[in-house]
């Protein structure tokens, strides 16, 4: 039932209507610009029109009512070892296993095929079964919309020079009158249309690259991890997954718009395997949970996306991300993974059956606790058994910090205590000499 609503919705609603008010008032504009009754031209242009208009709604309809395609709850590859098993990411939402290229969509609350990102104006994810839908959404748009801007730009320039043409022209040109109100569709048309040119021209760009390079916009962000990660090594990671351009395209660009493969087992350069992407995620995320750090709360935080009252830097300078925000209580406590000059993200840590809690908040907010130690963070919702059972874990990897903070000092203590000996002997000696 959730896709036959998915319309409803601010994303598709205002995009049906962009859609709908270019359509109408190009076609408005061109019957007397350029009527399809006078010349064959006319009639091509209206035509070629209507059909890139038909195909924006079509492609875009199909993209949002398809989908990219879920794993189902729970799921696990049919026959796989537990060798096999261990080189997948576990999901703790959907209680199963990510398939190469899968990952868990926040808003969808599924885990998504080949997922790219999550597209707010089909109110779905882009991902496996309909990027090639995507694609056709934003071609057919982008050439819409040409056609519409050629059409109400020539519109507007005879309809605001009528009176020279009348005096002055030769009584061939085309006769567009105005009204006030017409004049103001007609404008607003042309500045939708510009910017639908513009904005949905440079996604297109960038969807394109990705297809040619079989890479989608997550894989790009794990990839360039990976390639940090091994600067320092002689074995440098290899993306499985690029298979010339011309055969990438052919993955995604169909004349059906319906990709090969089922989403689940994918074709790869020679001497990698299936899990080649899967098993460099994991050891990310096992750098990622070496890296995070304990944080106190000492000024709590509403969760606000612009909070004023936490000085200007920090609310001119939020984090460029549709990632949410969390609100903070004095005396909570967060494992940070990532750090900004004027924000950091973490995961709230909770001691009881609850949602994992992770987001946005100011980074002067918190202080870093003494004795820190690193956590599992994607075990934070996974291991609430019971609530005495976790603030155990919790003593326990505490007091374990501490006794290794404790030796620590005692070596440096020690150390010292023997460098002070010998200066001191060292003193007797040439006081000694010095007498003699």
């Amino acid at each position: 039932m959730l896709g036959l609503f998915r319309v409803f919705h601010w994303g598709p609603i205002t995009a049906i209507c962009i859609i709908k008010w270019i359509s109408l008032v190009t076609l408005y504009c061109n019957l007397r610009w350029y009527p399809p009754a006078n010349s064959f031209g006319g009639l091509a242009f209206t035509v070629t029109f209507l059909v890139l208009s038909g195909l924006t709604l079509y492609h875009f309809l199909f993209a949002m009512y398809d989908g990219p395609g879920y794993l189902p709850l729970s799921w696990k590859p049919d026959g796989a070892t537990d060798e096999e098993l261990l080189q997948l990411q576990f999901c703790h939402i959907c209680q199963g296993h990510k398939a190469p290229r899968s990952h868990h969509c926040r808003k969808c609350n599924r885990c998504v095929m080949k997922m790219d990102h999550h597209c707010p104006w089909i109110n779905n994810c882009v991902g496996h079964f309909n990027h090639g839908h995507f694609t056709a959404f934003l071609g057919s748009a982008v050439l819409g919309c040409l056609l519409s801007c050629i059409s109400l730009t020539c519109s507007l320039y005879y309809g605001l020079n009528r009176n020279w043409y009348e005096f002055y022209g030769t009584g061939n040109e085309p006769k567009v009158v105005f009204t006030v109100w017409s004049l103001i569709a007609t404008l607003l048309g042309l500045g939708l249309s510009i910017g639908v040119v513009i904005a949905v021209g440079l996604l297109l760009f960038f969807q394109l690259r990705a297809i040619m390079r079989n890479q989608t916009g997550i894989e790009d962000w794990i990839l360039e991890k990976a390639v940090y990660r091994h600067r320092h090594s002689d074995n440098k990671f290899v993306y499985p997954y690029n298979l010339g351009r011309l055969n990438n395209l052919r993955q995604v660009i169909t004349w059906t718009c319906q990709p090969k493969g089922n989403g689940i087992v994918w074709e790869v350069i020679e001497g990698a395997d299936q899990y080649s992407l899967t098993r460099e995620q994991l050891l990310q995320k096992a750098d990622k949970r070496d890296r995070s750090r304990e944080y106190e709360v000492f000024k709590s935080y509403s969760g606000a996306c612009f909070p004023i009252t936490h000085g200007v830097s920090v609310c001119i300078r939020p984090p460029c991300t549709d990632e949410p925000r969390i609100q903070l209580i004095k005396g909570d406590r967060i494992i940070v993974t990532r750090w900004k000059k004027y924000w950091m993200y973490g995961d709230k840590v909770v001691q009881s059956k609850k949602a994992r809690i992770r987001g946005w908040f100011p980074r002067h907010c918190t202080v870093e606790t003494v004795f820190s130690q690193h956590y599992d963070s994607a075990q934070l919702d996974a291991d609430h058994n019971s609530e005495s059972s976790d603030t155990e874990e919790i003593s326990t990897s505490a007091g374990e910090t501490h006794q290794q903070y404790i030796h620590h000092r005692g070596k440096n203590t020690k150390t010292a205590t023997s460098k002070n000996k010998r200066d001191n002997q060292l003193s007797t000696r040439t006081e000694s000499r010095k007498k003699k």
